[in-house]
C-alpha cells in the first residue's frame, strides 16, 4: 500500500522541501491539546493522548525576527492522489483556522496548492517545483497588500516575549490576523480597526496583552487602553499586563486616572460609559481626544453601543481592536434621519470594525481540547393533562380554574378573572409564579445530578427573576437536606444560594469558584452571564426562557473552561426551556433609537401595575427530549442527535475507505488505522461516542464502524475471538504447539480489550502470553510481525 501519512512526510516530503530551502526553523509543528472524549453512559471524560498536528511553513526576514506563518502543508499516504481530501471547502477552512493564505497537499511525489485569496487550486506538480521561502514571501506580500520590510509590518516581526512555548496556535493566528489588517490599513489609509471573535475561555486577555506587547516592542505604541466589563475582569487583565509590561501598566480607578502609565486597564463603569444614562464624565475629563494610540475593547458585544462608543469616537486615530465571543450585528428598526445618523456614528461591531479578521468558536475549541466538551440534555414540560408542551401552550386563563391563586406580594386570594387571557412561556415565573413547576424542575435536576456524580457539583441555574432565583435556591436546599438526612451525610452549607445583583451576588463568586466544601449551586438571573471566570462549573441549567443568542452564548460560556486541578474536561447543559435551539443562531439585535420628548400635554398617568400571581395546583410532568453532543456543523457549534452523528460518521468513513475490504486492510495496519480514525468527524472521538451511545462497549471499534459503514454483522470482541478459533482451526492445528498457544493467548487479550489490547506494546510482557511461548514462539515461523499481521487479518475476517 506504500507509505502512510507520517512516513510520507518524514521520508519523502521533508527531504524534498528541505532541498527547496525550508529549513527546520521555518517549519512549525502546531500541536493541539488533544480533544476530549465523552462517555455518555456516565463514565468520566478522557483526553486523547495526542492532539492534531498542523505543519505550518513560516518565513523570516532576518535571524532575530519572529517567523511569520504563510502556509499549511498536509501529507497524504503515498498511494493516494496528492490532493486527496483537500477539497476547496476543507482547504479554505484550514487556511482560516491557521490564518495563512496557502494550503499545500502532497503524497511525497506530487503536490497540489490552494490559494485562499484567489480561490484557485493548482494542478499536481512535482515536489521538485515546490515554492521556495523567497517565492512564498513574495506571494504572501502580494496577497496581504504590504511588504514585510514596510514600517507598518514591524509588529509582525517582533518576537513573543519569553518565546512561543505558552501561546496556542489560534492565539498566534489571531494576533497575526490583527497585525496584518493594521498594516494593510496603514498602507491604504483606512481606519485601523479589527474585530476578533473568540469563544469564552480561549484566552482573549492573553491575545490582547501579547498583541500590545509586540506593537510596543516594534516602537509603535504611545498609550493604550484596555476596556473590560466589571472589576473582576479588570483584576485579571491587570495581572496579565503586569507580567509583560511591569510598572508601565496600571488599573484605572474612579479616584486615579493613572496618567503616568502607558497601558491603562479600565472598566466601562469606571469610565462612566456603562449605560445610556451615564455621562462619560470621567472619560472626557481625564483623557483628551486622541489621547490613546491603541484601544482594545473586551466584550465589545455589550449593549447596543450608546455611551461606551465614545471611547472609540473620541480616539478616531487610534488602532481599535474589538474582542468578543459574540459579535453583535444591529438591525436599525427605523430609517429616520436621527436613527441613520446614530447608525453612522455608533455603528455596530461589524460596520465599525469590519468582519472578524479571525474566528475561533466553541466547537473548534472543543475539538482542539482547549475547551471543555459539552453534552446537552433537553427536557419538555407539560402541565396537567395537556398534549402540548409548555413552550407551545403557555398558561391560559381557563387553565387556572380550580387552582389556588393569590397575590404574590400581599397574599390576598384572588380569582382567575384577574389573570391574563394567556401567559406565554417567558411570562412564567415572572408575572405567574408556579411553585409546582419549581418543585418538579428542581427535583428532576437533583435526580440528574445524583445520576452523574452526586449533588455536590458546581452548578449555575439561570432563572427568570430574582423571586424565581430565591424559590429555586430554597427548593434545591430542601432537596439536598433531605438527601443528606436519608443517606447519613453531613450537609455542606451553604449548598444553593442566590447570586444576583440585588443581594450583592458578586461577593459570592469567589466562594463558587474557590471552595470545594460549600456554595455548590448558584441561582442567578443575569449576574453570572459575563465577566465571570469560574472554571469549576460543571453544569449550566436553563430554567428561564432565553431569546437572545448573545445572552445564550454568554451563559453557556460559563461552563466551557477546563479546570485541571479538579479534572474537569467536560460540562453538561440541562435545558428545560429549549434555550439550546440558539446554538448556531446569528447575533442580531435591533438598535434602540433615542426616545423623543413627548409633545403636547403632559404624559398620561401610568396604568396600575399588573399583579404578580402565585398559583398552586398544577401537575407538572417532565419528559426527556434527548441527549446531544455539541460538535462542529458547517463551521458552527451545534447539538447533534445520535442518528445525525452516525450518518455523518458513516458518510466520511465510506469516503475514506470505500469498501469493507479496504477498511479491513487499513484496520490491521496501525499507522493506516490511526490515519483513518483521524479523518473521521472529530477524529476518533466520533467512533467512541457512537460506541458508547449504542451501548456497544463489548464490541471493538472495528465492528462498530463495520456495521455503521458497511452493514457488517457485528460481533462482540469475545465472539470474534471465538470465531477466529473455530474458523481457522485447520490453519491453527498446522502450527507448532507454542505458536498456537501464543496466538490463543493473544486473541484472548483481544477478547478482553479489543484492538487496543491486542496491539499494546506490553502485550508480550503479560504472564499468560509469556507462559504460552511469547515472542519466541511466533519466531518459529519466521518474522513475528508477519505472523501477527496474518493473525489479525484472519481475526477480522472471522
Amino acid at each position: 500500500m506504500g507509505l502512510g501519512e507520517s512516513d510520507t512526510r518524514a521520508k519523502l516530503i521533508d527531504p524534498a522541501i528541505h532541498s527547496r530551502g525550508w529549513t527546520e526553523d521555518l517549519i512549525k509543528r502546531e500541536e493541539t491539546a488533544g480533544a476530549i472524549d465523552i462517555d455518555p453512559s456516565g463514565g468520566k471524560p478522557r483526553r486523547r493522548a495526542k492532539g492534531r498536528v498542523d505543519y505550518t511553513l513560516r518565513i523570516k526576514i532576518n535571524p532575530e525576527s519572529q517567523p511569520v506563518a504563510v502556509a499549511i502543508i498536509e501529507a497524504k499516504a503515498e498511494h493516494l492522489p496528492p490532493g486527496h481530501g483537500l477539497e476547496q471547502a476543507k482547504a479554505y477552512a484550514a487556511c482560516k483556522r491557521l490564518s495563512v493564505p496557502f494550503a499545500f497537499s502532497s503524497n511525497g511525489h506530487l503536490f497540489v496548492e490552494y490559494d485562499r485569496y484567489s480561490g484557485f487550486t493548482s494542478s499536481p506538480r512535482p515536489l521538485a517545483d515546490f515554492p521556495t521561502p523567497a517565492e512564498l514571501r513574495s506571494r504572501y506580500e502580494q496577497s496581504v497588500g504590504f511588504s514585510l520590510s514596510d514600517p507598518a509590518a514591524q509588529p509582525l516581526l517582533a518576537r513573543y516575549t519569553g518565546g512561543e512555548a505558552t501561546r496556542r496556535y489560534y492565539q498566534d493566528a489571531a494576533i497575526r490576523a490583527v497585525l496584518e489588517k493594521i498594516a494593510r490599513c496603514g498602507k491604504t489609509g483606512q481606519p485601523k480597526r479589527a474585530l476578533l471573535s473568540l469563544a469564552t475561555g480561549s484566552g482573549k486577555t492573553f491575545i490582547a496583552v501579547n498583541l500590545l506587547k509586540r506593537i510596543a516592542d516594534a516602537g509603535q505604541l504611545r498609550r493604550a487602553l484596555f476596556v473590560c466589563d466589571r472589576d473582576e475582569l479588570r483584576s485579571q487583565g491587570a495581572g496579565a499586563f503586569l507580567n509583560l509590561f511591569g510598572s508601565d501598566s496600571a488599573s484605572v480607578s474612579s479616584g486615579n486616572p493613572q496618567k503616568n502609565a502607558r497601558i491603562l486597564i479600565a472598566t466601562y463603569q469606571t469610565l462612566d460609559v456603562d449605560t445610556e444614562e451615564a455621562t462619560a464624565n470621567f472619560l472626557q475629563v481625564n483623557y483628551p481626544e486622541n489621547y490613546f494610540s491603541h484601544i482594545v475593547i473586551d466584550e465589545c458585544h455589550r449593549s447596543a453601543w450608546g455611551k461606551w462608543s465614545q471611547v472609540l469616537t473620541r480616539n478616531p486615530d487610534a488602532v481599535q481592536v474589538g474582542l468578543t465571543a459574540t459579535p453583535r450585528q444591529l438591525v436599525i428598526s427605523e430609517k429616520t434621519k436621527e436613527a441613520l445618523a446614530d447608525a453612522k456614528i455608533t455603528a455596530d461591531n461589524i460596520r465599525h470594525f469590519g468582519e472578524p479578521v479571525y474566528v475561533y468558536d466553541m466547537s473548534q475549541g472543543i475539538e482542539d481540547g482547549y475547551l471543555a466538551a459539552c453534552e446537552v440534555h433537553r427536557f419538555d414540560l407539560f402541565h396537567d393533562n395537556k398534549q402540548a408542551n409548555e413552550r407551545e401552550s403557555g398558561v391560559k386563563r381557563e387553565d387556572l380554574i380550580g387552582k389556588r391563586l393569590i397575590d404574590a406580594t400581599t397574599g390576598e386570594e384572588i380569582s382567575e378573572t384577574e389573570a391574563r387571557d394567556l401567559y406565554g412561556a417567558p411570562d412564567i415565573e415572572d408575572k405567574l409564579l408556579m411553585p409546582d413547576r419549581v418543585a418538579a424542575m428542581t427535583q428532576d435536576l437533583f435526580n440528574q445530578l445524583l445520576a452523574t456524580g452526586g449533588p455536590e457539583q458546581k452548578t449555575i441555574i439561570f432563572c427568570r427573576r430574582d423571586r424565581h432565583a430565591d424559590d429555586v435556591a430554597v427548593a434545591m436546599n430542601n432537596l439536598y437536606a433531605k438527601w443528606c438526612s436519608d443517606n447519613g451525610r453531613r450537609r455542606l452549607n451553604p449548598y444553593a444560594f442566590k447570586c444576583t445583583a440585588s443581594v450583592g451576588g458578586s461577593d459570592y463568586i469567589a466562594d463558587l469558584r474557590g471552595t470545594s466544601r460549600s456554595h455548590f449551586v448558584a441561582t442567578t438571573v443575569d449576574l453570572l452571564t459575563t465577566g465571570v471566570d469560574v472554571p469549576v462549573v460543571r453544569n449550566i441549567v436553563f430554567f428561564k426562557y432565553v431569546r437572545s443568542p448573545i445572552a445564550f452564548y454568554q451563559m453557556v460560556g460559563r461552563g466551557t473552561r477546563l479546570d485541571p486541578p479538579t479534572g474537569k474536561l467536560m460540562f453538561r447543559v440541562y435545558d428545560y426551556t429549549d434555550a439550546t435551539r440558539l446554538f448556531g443562531e446569528e447575533f442580531l439585535t435591533k438598535a434602540t433609537p433615542p426616545k423623543k420628548p413627548r409633545e403636547g400635554p403632559g404624559p398620561e398617568p401610568p396604568e396600575p401595575p399588573e399583579r404578580t400571581i402565585w398559583v398552586e395546583g398544577f401537575v407538572v410532568h417532565i419528559t426527556d427530549a434527548g441527549k446531544y453532543i455539541v460538535t462542529q456543523v458547517d463551521g458552527k457549534a451545534m447539538p447533534v442527535t445520535v442518528e445525525e452523528y452516525k450518518e455523518r460518521l458513516a458518510a466520511k468513513l465510506v469516503e475514506e475507505a470505500p469498501t469493507l475490504e479496504t477498511f479491513r486492510q487499513n484496520w490491521v495496519t496501525p499507522p493506516f488505522r490511526r490515519e483513518l480514525l483521524g479523518k473521521l468527524p472529530e477524529g476518533g472521538r466520533s467512533a467512541l461516542l457512537v460506541q458508547q451511545l449504542e451501548e456497544m462497549t463489548d464490541y471493538d471499534l472495528y465492528d462498530v464502524l463495520g456495521e455503521l459503514g458497511y452493514g457488517l454483522n457485528p460481533r462482540t470482541s469475545r465472539e470474534r475471538a471465538e470465531a477466529f478459533r473455530y474458523k481457522n482451526a485447520s490453519w491453527l492445528s498446522g502450527l507448532p504447539s507454542p505458536t498456537q498457544e501464543t496466538l490463543f493467548a493473544l486473541t484472548e487479550q483481544f477478547a478482553q480489550g479489543g484492538t487496543d489490547s491486542l496491539e499494546s506494546p506490553h502485550i508480550f510482557e503479560l504472564s499468560a502470553v509469556r507462559s504460552a511461548g511469547g515472542l519466541a514462539a511466533l519466531r518459529l515461523l519466521g518474522s513475528a510481525s508477519d505472523v501477527l499481521r496474518e493473525t489479525k487479518e484472519r481475526l477480522f475476517l472471522a
